[in-house]
């Protein structure tokens, strides 16, 4: 397995301790620190894989939960695996699907074996163990698998999150016993909610399973921000310091810079395409709601910071014109922009730490962001 995945240091910042970082995988290196756009169902919403090579996308995120219901993992295997199902050449991680069924709440029913489940699509009864979870991956193929896991929304009970890291912990075991692909490297997930001591209880259990990669679950699912950035804190001077660690569904400009200083390498999140299909783009002044009357008559680009198709080629006016008329390429132009925004942020970042500059970087960033 060490041939096939490694991670190896390349700068730590004397300014702010953050790190760079070349993470090696069967389908090509990844720099870090890294934002991974999000394919849930074998495509990232209105983008080709010819889109996300040009806007210099590192590595992508599919899901387990969706791709197993929809077309399903036996025909994905048929056809070759996802890289080859979806023409993507690049890294690919999959989510278990963890979260997906844990967001069905009155649809679902949780026990050591596993969770059983309604689709979503049909009402149709599933039972996802830690032993299936691992096939669906292993069929689809991906670089970078993530253990099943529980995961808690804020608000849980310290009794009911200590009983979702002890469950997220067996079923790490199972996940680890029967996961044999050398082609494919399993990531733990933290877990604990947002309770110190249950996040370093729950890091200790997974730390022995970690070969070259740990993730961290359970945040961004309704706490404030800070209170994120509290946990994190927590975590930073005991995560293994030779894997990427992975922060699970955090994507906003201000907690990618955030995260970084506080020691993680990989983001993931839906909320640039979601926000973009609204007609909402991150700029380097801030968000833009490009249906607002305001840029009717605004022909300037969107970012003139930013070196996206859209903000090359397109005005304002023009923008808002596609939402309000229903234009498919509103949407489209509006999620290559937003993923470009937030790759090159993490492009800039990178730099910022190879110069030692981060936190001067940081401050820069947030004098001009109005979030």
């Amino acid at each position: 397995m060490a041939e096939e995945f490694s991670f190896t240091t390349t700068h730590i910042c004397k300014q702010s301790g953050a790190r760079t970082g070349i993470f090696k995988t069967p389908h090509g290196e990844i720099q870090t620190p890294i934002y991974m756009p999000v394919g849930t169902q074998a495509t990232v919403k209105s983008l080709t894989p010819k889109d996300l090579e040009e806007i210099e996308a590192q590595i992508i995120l599919s899901n387990t939960y969706h791709l197993y219901l929809r077309p399903g993992n036996e025909l994905i295997k048929k056809a070759g695996g996802l890289h080859t199902f979806m023409n993507w050449k690049r890294p690919i991680l999959t989510d278990s699907g963890g979260f997906q069924v844990f967001s069905l709440s009155d649809m679902r029913k949780v026990t050591d074996e596993g969770a059983e489940f309604k689709s979503h699509l049909n009402g149709e009864k599933h039972m996802m163990t830690p032993e299936k979870c691992m096939k669906i991956q292993n069929d689809l193929g991906s670089d970078i698998i993530m253990q099943l896991d529980v995961c808690t929304e804020y608000g849980t009970s310290y009794e009911d999150s200590k009983k979702a890291l002890e469950r997220t912990n067996l079923w790490l075991k199972r996940c680890y016993d029967v996961q044999k692909n050398p082609k494919q490297m399993l990531f733990p997930i933290v877990q604990g909610n947002v309770f110190a001591d249950l996040r370093l209880e729950s890091l200790k259990l997974a730390k022995p399973y970690v070969k070259c990669g740990i993730a961290i679950g359970g945040l961004s699912v309704g706490e404030p921000k800070e209170k994120m950035y509290e946990i994190l804190d927590v975590m930073k001077d005991e995560l293994p310091t030779d894997s990427p660690r992975y922060l699970m569904g955090v994507g906003s400009p201000d907690c990618l810079i955030e995260g970084v200083l506080r020691g993680v390498d990989m983001f993931d999140c839906v909320l640039a395409t979601r926000i973009a299909r609204n007609g909402t783009a991150f700029t380097s002044c801030g968000k833009v709601v490009i249906k607002n009357a305001k840029y009717k008559e605004d022909f300037t680009s969107l970012d003139p910071e930013c070196d996206c198709e859209c903000c090359k080629n397109y005005t304002k006016a023009y923008l808002r014109h596609l939402f309000n008329a229903g234009e498919i390429l509103g949407a489209r132009l509006l999620s290559k922009h937003n993923l470009r925004f937030l790759l090159k942020l993490m492009s800039d970042i990178r730099k910022a730490i190879n110069e030692d500059r981060f936190l001067d970087f940081r401050k820069e960033f947030y004098e001009k962001y109005k979030d």
